[in-house]
């Protein structure tokens, strides 16, 4: 069976719309599944993902139209800091700065102060989206519509760099600017999807190793983000990154520093059927080869979620009494579902085939919940 992490390691990134073996619209559907934007608004249960070939013109389209709706009632604002030479107070006067250059003599004072301006970080992010997804859409007029919005955001003051992912995901919304949070949940998606494109052009992101634990980590928040969306609707209750405590009877001072803490992806919750499914993702072929057998589960894997599900037994919460694991695997043009039941759980373990089409990986995550056969 393929592992995709073998494929993706496999770079450089050979045929357009490819990596590795992993078609880029695959990539887009699970950046579309992991985004803020597929929780956003309803986005996600709109069908977006029905065309993935033509996600990049949807994201495009949508994100244009938010900043249009954003730029009518004026883009937010935001404070940065100054120092100036003024000739009245403003802020906190720079005593140190006054003096030295014997400014008061001259009517003048050094201030440090805050003002407000429209070229924030999260509006140069905005930007910088509309420039980066106008290169890659296939419709020129969203093309076009997305630089006249980019070069009209610079001509407004919004210029210079845009600040990375990294400082993006620590932004905070508050009441006053709350309609910014769909703008920016498609600029961030808008530059997601311009990542796979550039790696199987000319432009290959940096390390094979670092390209592996980002697709790891995007089918992780992928699957969580596609549950959340879905399943909500029907009663069911999705937590991600969930933390699962040892029933500890007694412990020696210093086993808190070494014992391993566990961690769930994700946890699919139906109170009214009593249904609980605890989802591990991984990243690796499904099955290895065998000391006797040609092809075995990884016995590190069983065992972990073994340990998830007869950890909580016993704790008051029905649910984990009769918990089901699923051990959940990307795979390249191969399926696998097989089911075991051990002191009254039922293990699955289960592959996603993501060479399939987007309308059968939805109904492969969507076959996931349903019982076993």
């Amino acid at each position: 069976m393929t592992a995709v992490a073998e494929q993706v390691e496999n770079l450089p990134m050979t045929p357009e719309g490819v990596i590795g073996r992993i078609p880029v619209r695959s990539l887009w559907l699970l950046m579309l599944y992991a985004s803020d934007l597929f929780r956003t608004s309803g986005i996600g249960k709109v069908g977006l993902e029905d065309s993935p070939d033509e996600l990049p013109d949807l994201v495009a389209e949508i994100l244009a139209h938010a900043v249009e709706e954003r730029q009518r009632r004026r883009l937010s604002l935001g404070y940065r800091s100054r120092d100036a030479v003024i000739n009245r107070v403003r802020g906190r006067i720079d005593v140190l700065a006054t003096e030295r250059h014997q400014l008061m003599e001259r009517g003048l004072v050094a201030c440090r102060f805050d003002e407000l301006t429209i070229n924030t970080a999260r509006n140069r992010f905005v930007r910088a989206a509309l420039e980066s997804i106008s290169r890659i859409v296939s419709r020129k007029d969203i093309a076009h519509r997305c630089r006249v919005l980019a070069a009209g955001m610079k001509a407004m003051g919004v210029s210079g760099e845009a600040p990375p992912r990294a400082q993006m995901s620590t932004d905070r919304f508050s009441r006053n600017d709350a309609d910014d949070r769909f703008m920016v949940a498609a600029a961030k998606l808008a530059f997601d999807l311009v990542l796979p494109t550039e790696a199987s052009g000319t432009n290959v992101l940096s390390l094979p190793d670092r390209e592996v634990t980002w697709v790891r980590r995007l089918f992780e928040q992928a699957v969580g983000g596609f549950y959340g969306v879905v399943l909500s609707p029907f009663g069911w209750k999705v937590l991600r990154g969930g933390k699962m405590n040892w029933q500890i009877e007694q412990k020696t001072a210093g086993i808190d520093k070494i014992l391993p803490t566990m961690r769930t992806d994700v946890v699919l919750d139906h109170p009214t059927t009593g249904q609980r499914i605890v989802i591990d993702t991984k990243f690796t072929s499904i099955v290895t080869s065998g000391w006797y057998r040609e092809e075995t589960l990884r016995s590190g894997y069983v065992y972990q979620i073994y340990a998830y599900l007869r950890s909580q037994v016993g704790r008051g919460d029905v649910l984990a009494d009769h918990a089901s694991g699923l051990l959940l695997h990307p795979a390249i043009g191969a399926s696998l579902d097989e089911t075991v039941v051990i002191q009254g759980h039922a293990i699955r373990f289960a592959t996603v085939d993501l060479s399939a089409s987007a309308s059968e990986i939805r109904d492969q995550l969507m076959s996931l919940c349903a019982p076993a056969n």
